[in-house]
């Protein structure tokens, strides 16, 4: 394998090391900003590939303009329609063993391509390689995305990404690069009532690949408010929770403890969410809460409890669905005071 620099043979290309994917619609107005940050990468042997979502704003002007200097830039336009399709297509078209993801409105630092190659050339088995990201512009970031951030760039190593993959989405998209032929085998991004990402990251999981995150903040990820995962409906926190409880119903872990599942959360919108998974056949045996006004209410027949039930008897199995963080971190600190081991005795669910 030729290294990130080495020159080319006789003035031949050589074959790229890392496939950029890189959707455009209508981004005129940053794709510069992200353009400049790839051509800026210190590992240099990479393809480019520019796929057009069919726009109109002279995005793909832009470029052409440098692809006419540069035949690492490749410009294909999507056959279909949409973000999925656009990446699909992408994905297909791509030289490398490698794929970079890259979105038009983000930027990459000097050192992205260059840190994640040269780990995941030491780390055959990761198959998916983030790195931490910081939200800008820093006026328009709110407590939610800035509470995200903090949570997702704490989230790094392979077992704790797989024991608090229903929490969030562990990856800014853009921050990731791939090996090509597992994802290629689970059939690529899927197109439906949900966000392809995490849907792709939970297909990953389950099919026991090992996804990992370099620390370093290597991209910056740009925060507006006409942003797809803002706006577009299968980002809604409906679509999450559906596509949570979907995996999570296919969980080993759930599947081999189901009899001994409790949930913890007993308010109206948790139950609202736990019912997603209960109509999957996932009964609990227990609710768990700290209110005294419920503690010893039944709920369809199943009573809920104190957190202290917990700590007499029988191990039992507990997806914890409440979402406030500071919470969470208690509730945590509490379970492995009982002696419950994240993972293998209870997940955190967002």
């Amino acid at each position: 394998m030729n290294g990130p620099n080495d020159p080319c043979p006789l003035g031949a290309r050589p074959q790229p090391l890392i496939s950029i994917v890189l959707p455009v619609r209508n981004a005129k107005q940053t794709f510069q900003q992200c353009l400049d940050s790839i051509l800026k990468q210190s590992l240099r042997n990479y393809e480019l590939l520019i796929v057009d979502d069919h726009s109109s704003d002279g995005s793909l002007s832009l470029a052409r303009r440098l692809s006419a200097n540069d035949d690492r830039i490749r410009i294909l336009a999507n056959p279909g329609k949409g973000l999925v399709s656009a990446l699909n297509h992408g994905l297909h078209q791509s030289a490398a063993p490698l794929v970079a993801r890259m979105d038009a409105d983000d930027r990459m630092h000097p050192q992205r391509l260059r840190l994640q190659y040269d780990h995941l050339r030491r780390h055959p088995r990761i198959t998916v390689l983030g790195c931490g990201s910081r939200p800008f512009p820093e006026h328009l970031i709110q407590t939610g995305l800035r509470e995200y951030i903090r949570w997702q760039n704490q989230c790094n190593h392979p077992e704790q990404i797989g024991d608090e993959i229903y929490i969030e989405s562990p990856f800014a998209h853009p921050s990731v690069i791939f090996r090509k032929q597992p994802i290629l085998g689970l059939g690529g991004y899927r197109k439906g009532a949900f966000p392809e990402d995490y849907d792709l990251w939970l297909r990953l999981h389950q099919a026991g690949c090992r996804m990992e995150k370099l620390p370093e903040i290597l991209l910056d990820w740009r925060d507006y408010p006409t942003r797809t995962s803002r706006t577009d409906p299968r980002c809604s926190r409906q679509a999450f929770d559906a596509l949570r409880a979907h995996y999570l119903a296919r969980d080993k872990r759930l599947l081999e403890r189901r009899e001994e599942l409790v949930f913890w959360g007993a308010g109206r919108k948790t139950r609202k969410r736990c019912r997603l998974l209960m109509e999957q056949g996932f009964q609990p045996q227990a609710w768990i809460d700290i209110d005294p006004k419920k503690i010893g209410n039944r709920l369809s027949g199943t009573p809920v409890v104190s957190p202290h039930w917990l700590s007499g008897g029988e191990r039992r199995f507990v997806l914890v669905y409440v979402t406030n963080h500071g919470a969470r971190d208690l509730i945590a600190r509490d379970l492995q005071g009982m002696g419950y081991q994240r993972g293998r005795d209870y997940l955190m669910v967002g």
